[in-house]
């Protein structure tokens, strides 16, 4: 490769070779990837006067994938998650850029020792019974569109599935006989299935009689057949929400978004006294560590914990002991 033409060939390289053909990217992945470019290139174009097309390898050097990172969340008020994820994205592409100039070699190896950067893990927000009885109450069920909403709630806070799941499911992935189950592809391009209470079994059905009416295969269509978009369900949650504040004060102090719902799933579960490993296989998380972040939300598990602790009375404390011998024999094998 020329000097002039190594950035434009290998950036198309990248996305077409390696992204789509070895590694089977996801659309989501691919559109990520895209936007972190995008971005990159516009930087360049204003700090560097050159348009992408004239780019070079070596003009994206340590130091200036420094300052486009530090431009982000100066400029447009990106989170340090955004920021790790836009990394994470340039050092892919340097990864393969490694193989295919080695005379880069330093320079590539500088950018991959950009660290991520480090940032307060949120605590998770959830909903409890009563809010989440008053959501499914208020979208108006005389209608099309609120019995079509009502459902996408309803299985969105029994199975927990991600929004960009939600949307993409179609009929066919509900399955109400023995055993019944929705199937969905997740992150990862991984599937799998969850299963359906006996009442999300029967609202399903009499939803999928319905669903197929405006000539869409999808199981949660607007208007006109197509799919609905994840701004429009945040949309249509939103407005549920505040109608539901009317009855359920508590909600006017939360922000509610899909993640959310997913959230309530897990918590639910989670108080049913159901294994946080398999809660992690319910979700589709790659590892249990994602799960656990449940184990500490959840109030009432430290609250039972807290009464197994013997209060201080200004004389003696120490750890929990059983007052049962057995028991006392058992705790100290």
């Amino acid at each position: 490769m020329t000097a002039a033409a190594t950035l434009p060939t290998l950036i198309e390289r990248f996305f077409t070779l390696r992204l789509m053909q070895q590694r089977n990217a996801s659309p989501h992945t691919i559109a990520s990837y895209r936007d972190t470019f995008r971005l990159l290139f516009a930087f360049a174009q204003g700090a560097l006067g050159k348009p992408p097309s004239r780019l070079d390898l070596a003009d994206l050097d340590a130091p200036f994938i420094g300052a486009f990172l530090d431009d982000l969340e100066a400029s447009r008020s990106i989170s340090i998650r955004t920021r790790n994820l836009r990394l994470t994205a340039i050092r892919a592409f340097f990864r393969f850029a490694a193989l295919e100039e080695p005379a880069y070699a330093g320079q590539i190896q500088r950018v991959l020792a950009i660290p991520g950067k480090l940032h307060d893990k949120r605590e998770v927000h959830f909903l409890t019974r009563s809010e989440i009885d008053a959501i499914l109450a208020a979208p108006d069920r005389s209608t099309w569109i609120g019995r079509r909403d009502h459902m996408l709630l309803h299985l969105a806070m029994q199975t927990g599935l991600r929004l960009s799941e939600i949307v993409q499911l179609e009929q066919g992935a509900v399955v109400l006989d023995v055993g019944a189950h929705v199937r969905c592809i997740g992150k990862g391009r991984k599937e799998r299935c969850t299963p359906l209470t006996s009442q999300t079994r029967r609202a399903l059905r009499a939803w999928l009689k319905e669903a197929g009416q405006r000539g869409s295969t999808r199981l949660f269509p607007n208007i006109h057949g197509g799919a609905l978009s994840p701004d429009a369900v945040q949309r249509l949650l939103t407005r549920h929400v505040e109608a539901a504040a009317l009855r359920c004060p508590s909600l006017r102090r939360k922000r509610v978004t899909p993640h959310v719902l997913r959230h309530s799933a897990a918590m639910e579960l989670l108080q049913a006294g159901v294994d946080i490993s398999v809660i992690a296989l319910w979700l589709g998380h790659e590892s249990i560590k994602t799960t656990q972040v449940y184990l500490h939300a959840h109030l009432a598990l430290k609250e039972a914990a807290l009464a197994r602790i013997k209060p201080f009375d200004g004389h003696q404390g120490g750890r929990y002991k059983p007052r049962d011998r057995l028991l006392a024999f058992l705790d100290a094998l």
